[in-house]
């Protein structure tokens, strides 16, 4: 067998590997895609949930170890 018949046989099952790999590629794609709505969705659901906690607004203003607040409460 001729070096370049041995050639077109590895190219020849090689293709076949490739293209497995291309399948492999496309439905991880797939379930990234699936992932990313499913993340998407509890995000929506979670940043509802938190409006519906607290409907003023105000979310994300709160600090940690406010002095003045503390102080409001009795806390200190």
């Amino acid at each position: 067998m001729s070096f370049g018949r041995l050639m077109e046989v590895y190219q020849f099952f090689w293709m076949f590997e490739s293209h497995a790999q291309q399948r492999l590629a496309w439905q991880d794609a797939e379930e990234m895609r699936i992932a990313r709505v499913r993340a998407e969705a509890q995000a929506s659901a979670q940043a509802q949930a938190m409006l519906d906690a607290n409907p003023s607004g105000s979310l994300g203003h709160a600090r940690l170890n406010d002095e003045n607040e503390l102080i409001r409460s009795g806390l200190l």
